[in-house]
């Protein structure tokens, strides 16, 4: 790989590590005060794909290195705190679909610069990344369509 192609693919795996570091700090966030509210089960699955982004930032990281780059550790934006629920789903979805859209045209430019290891990374993330966006609108329709009575559903089970 070229010299500038391998730097634009450095750069690429860590925008795309910054995203996962802010993910990680808004899921945790979340789930921080989800559990102190007692919505231990919302709070669980915002745990877990906080953990899941953890694994993300690292496979990432390790590709940087791999490719003599150094990772990142700057998140790409600050936790929003204090945000009710749906505001809460609202963000995630955010952060999802943007992590969708940056990891698409990632897989690409990595093909593109004939890095083919860093296209199937991206393309790994992508899969769990469409994921975490699919679960976060499942759980963001149920809210609006059952309101309070979803909510309740959502108590209790704390958070391991």
């Amino acid at each position: 790989m070229a010299k500038a192609d391998a730097k634009k693919v450095i750069d690429l795996l860590n925008d795309a590590r910054a995203q996962e570091l802010g993910a990680i700090l808004q899921y945790m966030a979340q789930h921080y005060e989800l559990d102190d509210a007692d919505f231990g089960k919302l709070a669980k699955v915002l745990k877990d794909t906080a953990i899941a982004e953890m694994k993300h930032a690292e496979k990432l990281a390790e590709r940087v290195l791999f490719l003599g780059g150094t990772p990142t550790s700057k998140p790409d934006g600050l936790a929003k705190k204090g945000q009710t629920i749906p505001q809460m789903l609202a963000t995630d979805i955010g952060l999802e679909a943007g992590a969708v859209r940056l990891y698409n045209e990632s897989a690409l430019a990595c093909a593109q610069a004939r890095d083919q290891v860093s296209k199937t990374i991206f393309e790994e993330l992508l899969a769990d990344e469409e994921d975490h966006l699919d679960a976060f609108q499942t759980i963001a329709d149920h809210v609006k369509q059952l309101g309070e009575s979803y909510l309740a559903t959502l108590t209790g089970g704390a958070a391991e």
